[in-house]
């Protein structure tokens, strides 16, 4: 089974998070800052990593670079509120390989998820329509 860290500081979005996805996949952690996430790392071998992109401690953009830098096999997926090219981009600088906006949760996750995993990038569609 695929396995899945969850990074984001709102525990009721960790919850909504893990609950769409835990029937599909296996959530092996769900934490609420980057630094944590990388500590996970340690202790669990995830296949893709969900990153929110604000965060107290250690933003996502940070975590997704360091997590490159220890060259970490782990796809990188963004779900975030951030819907400016600006963030698109430095995701994508950071490594993501996917870029989900949280409003687009439920219709865009998994497909992310699966395209990530498939070798392509996903990016939500209603930021390619612009």
């Amino acid at each position: 089974m695929v396995q899945l860290l969850v990074c984001d500081d709102h525990a009721a979005m960790r919850r909504a998070e893990v609950g769409a996805l835990e029937a599909e996949y296996s959530v092996v952690a769900a934490v609420a800052d980057g630094r944590v996430m990388l500590d996970a790392l340690c202790w669990t071998s995830p296949d893709v990593v969900i990153l929110d992109i604000a965060m107290p401690v250690m933003n996502g953009i940070e975590a997704a670079a360091r997590l490159k830098e220890r060259a970490s096999k782990a796809k990188i997926i963004f779900l975030t509120v951030h819907e400016e090219p600006e963030f698109l981009e430095a995701a994508l600088a950071a490594g993501a390989q996917g870029y989900v906006i949280k409003s687009h949760l439920v219709s865009d996750l998994r497909v992310a998820i699966n395209e990530v995993l498939a070798g392509r990038h996903f990016i939500s569609p209603c930021l390619n329509a612009r």
